[in-house]
């Protein structure tokens, strides 16, 4: 027996300052906010314990919030102790998820707001049926490093129309 398509639950950011962070997700990119930031420490708490099993001993403390997307995809933002910017933030070749997607219709709009509250755009908008259809890209980063991708139409739609025949 097939098992239907699971959804998608939520994605974890690491960022240098939560607060920032949660501004930027929640005023730029519409997102709402679920959970202020908290603080975490290392101790026998339950979430205590769950984060020393995902990141070792002497991870310390964190902060976390937490946000949602429209249709409910969750965003947990995370500001770890000793946080670090990579020297090379886009390494698409390595193994490992290297960016995320966002869906806005006014993809332009979107952009200039992510480009005016600090971010950067990548990459000219690109459109994957021109003169056809306007369905457009474009690949962001917010202003904490991390590489996302903006689609003006759903996935589902773009892709089954063939973007790559």
């Amino acid at each position: 027996m097939i098992s239907p398509p699971r959804t998608f639950s939520h994605i974890g950011l690491s960022v240098p300052d939560l607060d920032a962070a949660v501004k930027f997700y929640s005023e730029v990119m519409g997102f709402y906010v679920l959970m202020q930031p908290s603080k975490i420490v290392e101790d026998d708490s339950a979430i205590g314990v769950m984060c020393t099993d995902v990141f070792g001993p002497g991870w310390q403390h964190l902060r976390i919030a937490h946000l949602s997307t429209g249709d409910g995809i969750g965003i947990e933002l995370f500001e770890f102790a000793g946080n670090y910017s990579p020297d090379e933030n886009f390494a698409f070749r390595r193994h490992g998820t290297f960016h995320f997607a966002v869906q806005d219709p006014d993809l332009e709009g979107l952009l200039a707001k992510i480009v005016a509250a600090g971010g950067k755009q990548r990459m000219p908008v690109r459109e994957y049926f021109p003169g056809e259809k306007p369905y457009r890209m474009v690949y962001v980063e917010d202003p904490f490093g991390n590489i996302f991708e903006l689609y003006s139409h759903s996935y589902e739609l773009t892709y089954s129309a063939g973007a790559y025949a």
